[in-house]
């Protein structure tokens, strides 16, 4: 009896969503995105404060010159992870993003735990880049408001808490999420603006660095040091020499500076979660992120080339690096047209910040596993209102009471973790068998086959024999993919996220003893790489599905894998202290899930049907090619 429970509990964990839409939904979503309008977004939330501010503080403290590769090896890793939502996007074009991939792919717990820390990482996102404008705007002003506010606010406590309140940040997020609740056109319009503002600033400060450069500036010596430190200039701006040149802090300062060079790609994802109102989301998807990642990069690395040409790299200024770049050429004016650039990206990437907050919180309330009063939708603006009073609430309270500093590195875990979830939902969903038979079409073959297609891939148990098992993994005689098959798939790529979590941790933790020839780490690490080669050979031979999709990841299974490995890589490096904040909110979510969600959820209150298989689940919103 008691082992019945514990099934049913666990069958209630483990269960899927069907991609079905739900009846009465798509009356109330507008379809009114275009590419363009997607692009806008995606831009306007990743090409913020990383362009403005993250060059400088890498060029001076990470790569020098050579954040140039830094932004290549971060482009590289954010287009992996672009390609990985784009093919679940061309697959499952739904509001939710990763939430979704992972509910139709793993269960609902895995489900509920990515789209929770999603939450977290936007409303953070939207917190930290409102204090961001808020500084911005507070220097070109002198400084009086924060000297106001300090005086009368004053709540300086420890632990990532603001030395004064930010009511300027507070109002800042209300009307914005003002202007969201209006209706999706209103407020992609606005950033529309800010982004061809922010283009054109950007524009102006590749031109001038085209003009006033010096290549000498990345041919650097400790001669040159000296001259700077004995100079007239100001001796406590200077950063660090390294060795000079191109590369002055050698192969691990490019990789470090990668690290924080990533996280100036976040953002790309909102195009996946605002799945629900473009007009044609299965072609819009893929390529809006896609060119979103493009632009992004190449205007990085043009701030790159331009900035380092300017200005030695020890001699730029980490908080203001372009304003102060201009001052140092000789170009004092043209630091204020870098100030309204500044601004205009930030009020971009706030609102393409805020806009997925509450589609994200929407969809988990529509599934049941947020308070169904979330999902409300308005019926003139086609909005969900009281998710995007109750995100841009919170997010407006983070900004007011936190430092910007302390809301970094706890906004990067959920955004790591949810891109790996992608990848890895990739990497499973595409070997799995293909049933494209309807629920009220059912032959006999495929009622043969519930009983096993209603066992998770967790759980399931092959009936073969061991070495027809053994034959399978490396030789597989059928040519697409089986029960069996999609079994052997799921099992390696745990094995696999499992590997690649240890090898990363050594990795992060002893990089030294591992490439300095320490016999028990450089082991350890042969043998990890071993066994990840082995297992990704087995994926590689087993057949993936031949069902049509407008974008496929390329290369599989080496460019999931490949993602989910850098992404984890970046996840140890976060601090204890950020992790135990983690630990908190999740603990939060999880009261909520088994409180009410795992209760109140669609699938647990609608009629128990035997579920489809992942592949079968996300095709049955491809439309075939006989569909009027």
């Amino acid at each position: 009896m008691l082992c019945q429970k514990v099934h049913q509990f666990h069958q209630k964990l483990v269960r899927r969503r069907p991609l079905e839409p739900r009846e009465g939904f798509e009356s109330h979503m507008a379809h009114r995105l275009n590419i363009l309008d997607l692009v806008a977004l995606g831009v306007g939330r990743t090409l913020g404060a990383g362009v403005y501010i993250v060059v400088g503080e890498v060029a001076v403290y990470k790569a020098g010159p050579a954040i140039v590769i830094s932004f290549l090896v971060a482009g590289l890793s954010s287009v992996l992870c672009g390609l990985c939502f784009a093919d679940l996007a061309a697959r499952a074009p739904c509001s939710g993003s990763a939430y979704l991939y992972s509910y139709v792919t793993v269960g609902q717990l895995y489900a509920f735990i990515i789209g929770w820390n999603l939450i977290l990482s936007i409303v953070i996102g939207a917190a930290s880049v409102a204090r961001a404008w808020s500084y911005t705007f507070d220097s070109l002003i002198g400084n009086h408001i924060s000297q106001a506010l300090q005086g009368t606010f004053s709540l300086y406590m420890p632990f990532s808490l603001a030395t004064y309140a930010d009511f300027f940040a507070l109002g800042l997020v209300l009307l914005l999420m003002g202007v969201l609740v209006l209706g999706a056109r209103e407020s992609t319009l606005v950033n529309k603006v800010f982004i061809g503002i922010n283009v054109l600033v950007l524009s102006f400060i590749i031109l001038s660095g085209c003009i006033k450069g010096d290549l000498h500036n990345w041919q650097l010596t400790e001669q040159d040091y000296t001259l700077n430190t004995s100079g007239p200039s100001d001796t406590y701006s200077l950063g660090p020499l390294g060795s000079g040149g191109f590369v002055p802090f050698g192969f691990e300062g490019i990789l470090h500076g990668a690290a924080m060079c990533f996280y100036a790609f976040d953002g790309f994802d909102v195009i996946a979660i605002t799945g629900e109102e473009v007009q044609n989301p299965r072609r819009s998807i893929p390529l809006g992120i896609i060119i979103t990642i493009s632009i992004c990069f190449l205007a990085y690395v043009g701030i790159s080339v331009a900035l380092t040409l300017m200005v030695p790299y020890y001699q730029i200024h980490p908080e203001s690096p372009l304003s102060q770049a201009f001052l140092h050429v000789g170009w004092g004016p043209a630091r204020y047209v870098v100030a309204v650039g500044n601004l205009c990206a930030l009020s971009s990437s706030l609102l393409g910040t805020v806009f997925p907050m509450p589609w994200l919180m929407y969809a988990m309330a529509d599934d049941g596993l947020l308070f169904r009063g979330l999902a409300r939708i308005h019926p003139r603006t086609g909005t969900p209102i009281m998710a995007t009073l109750a995100s841009g609430t919170l997010a407006g309270v983070m900004a007011l009471l936190f430092e910007f500093r302390g809301l970094v590195n706890l906004m990067s875990i959920g955004t790591l973790l949810a891109y790996s979830l992608v990848a890895l939902s990739v990497l499973v969903v595409r070997y799995q068998p293909d049933q494209n038979f309807s629920k009220k079409e059912k032959t006999e073959e495929e009622i043969e086959m519930e009983p096993e297609v209603e066992e998770t891939p967790l759980e399931s148990v092959p009936k073969a024999g061991t070495s027809k098992i053994l034959k399978s993994l490396c030789d597989p005689l059928d040519t697409i993919p089986t029960l069996a098959s999609g079994q052997i798939v799921y099992g390696c790529a745990l094995l696999l996220v499992l590997l690649l979590t240890i090898l990363s941790l050594v990795l992060a933790r002893w990089p030294s003893d591992v490439f300095s020839g320490d016999p028990v780490s450089t082991t350890a690490a042969v043998l990890l790489l071993l066994l990840i080669v082995g297992f990704t050979v087995i994926i590689w031979r087993q057949p993936q599905s031949p069902a049509p999709l407008p974008f496929k990841v390329p290369a599989l299974p080496v460019l999931p894998l490949l993602s989910i490995f850098v992404n984890v890589y970046l996840m140890m490096q976060m601090t204890s202290g950020t992790w135990v904040q983690f630990g908190i909110w999740n603990v939060i979510g999880f009261a909520i899930y088994f409180g009410y969600g795992i209760q109140h959820s669609l699938e647990e209150n609608s009629d128990q049907e035997p579920p489809a298989s992942t592949s079968q689940m996300l095709d049955k919103n491809i439309p075939s090619d006989e569909s009027p």
